[in-house]
């Protein structure tokens, strides 16, 4: 691997790259958040669960999200709630490559989602679908490791998202936005 990786950012609805940097020593590695371990301090459980916004998985998964998700790779079920956090990061490419993980989340308004790519399973973006709260597109497919893609959600409600190549074998994704 690399010992430096390129690392882009893609701003919403325009399909344009800026570059952010590149960081040196990159090794892979990392955590991918599903488990609170992406470096957040787990937030302070303002939405008054029991996971304290650290990226624990809950059954109480709204049914909009689901039965979207109801075929989706790595969905078990479940919502990892990040609420109380500023940002939270989505692997794309995870399981072996057609998935987001964690497949569905928790927020509160105002966090920002950054999907960071892994580098497997080919080409991927993340576009929202129809009916969501908020349109976002990351624009064309990339599967360059490293690419970086943020979203803020100001709006409460029901995020649903896909990756557009890989649609039709379940890279879907939801999130609900909470009142923070």
């Amino acid at each position: 691997m690399s010992d430096k990786l390129s690392r882009r950012r893609y701003v919403a609805g325009t399909g344009a790259a800026l570059a952010l940097g590149t960081i040196a020593g990159c090794s892979g590695g990392g955590g991918d958040g599903s488990d609170g371990s992406d470096g957040s301090d787990g937030g302070d459980g303002s939405d008054g669960g029991d996971s304290g916004g650290s990226g624990e998985p809950r059954d109480d998964v709204p049914s909009e999200i689901d039965d979207y998700l109801a075929d989706a790779r790595m969905y078990d079920g479940t919502i990892a709630d990040y609420t109380g956090q500023d940002q939270v990061t989505v692997s794309v490419g995870a399981g072996e490559g057609l998935a987001f993980d964690p497949a569905a989340i928790r927020i509160t308004s105002s966090t920002t989602v950054v999907w960071e790519w892994t580098g497997e399973g080919g080409a991927h973006n993340v576009a929202s679908v129809e009916g969501s709260e908020s349109d976002f597109d990351s624009g064309s497919a990339v599967s360059e490791e490293g690419t970086t893609f943020e979203q803020s959600f100001d709006n409460t409600g029901i995020q649903l998202y896909k990756c557009t190549p890989h649609e039709g074998v379940g890279m879907l994704g939801g999130i609900e936005v909470v009142e923070s």
